[in-house]
């Protein structure tokens, strides 16, 4: 009996955990599983050192978008088997993961090419918000460049 693709997605204000994410995708019927992992970066903006970000959400929305995302991946790449989304919410320090994604497919070109697919989908419609903490204790709200809505208007970071 062949076994039913999976989409498991998660919020979490705790630490992730990238073998979790690989675990949960992993599958005897698979060559590949692709991974991204985002993490939080050291920046300097004006001066001012980037030490975490504070990460909001539409919950019940982000799941729908998910769901979306994960058809769209299945559409266009029919051989993706499980998809796994986990992503953080609430502070997130330099050098931790902020998202983990993981596909598995049987050989590795589609899933390469879904994941990245799938990152750029992620900031473009998830209603999943990031503000910049700094080293001054200030803070400001950041736009995702990839949302239709972005001042900046379709570039990537």
């Amino acid at each position: 009996m062949a076994e039913p693709p999976r989409d498991i997605f998660r919020l979490s204000r705790d630490w992730l955990s990238v073998q979790e994410v690989v675990d949960s995708v992993s599958s005897s019927r698979c060559g590949a599983v692709s991974v991204f992992i985002g993490a939080t970066r050291e920046d300097q903006v004006e001066g001012r050192k980037v030490i975490g970000l504070q990460y909001e959400a539409y919950e019940a929305m982000v799941q729908s978008e998910l769901s979306r995302l994960a058809a769209a991946l299945r559409a266009r790449w029919p051989s993706l088997l499980h998809i796994c989304i986990h992503h953080r919410l609430g502070w997130v320090k330099v050098g931790e993961a902020s998202v983990v994604m993981a596909i598995s497919s049987p050989h590795r070109l589609d899933g390469q090419e879904a994941i990245q697919h799938a990152v750029t989908q992620l900031k473009a419609s998830a209603p999943i918000w990031k503000k910049e903490v700094y080293n001054t204790q200030e803070s400001s709200w950041k736009e995702n460049s990839e949302c239709s809505w972005s001042q900046r208007g379709g570039a990537s970071d």
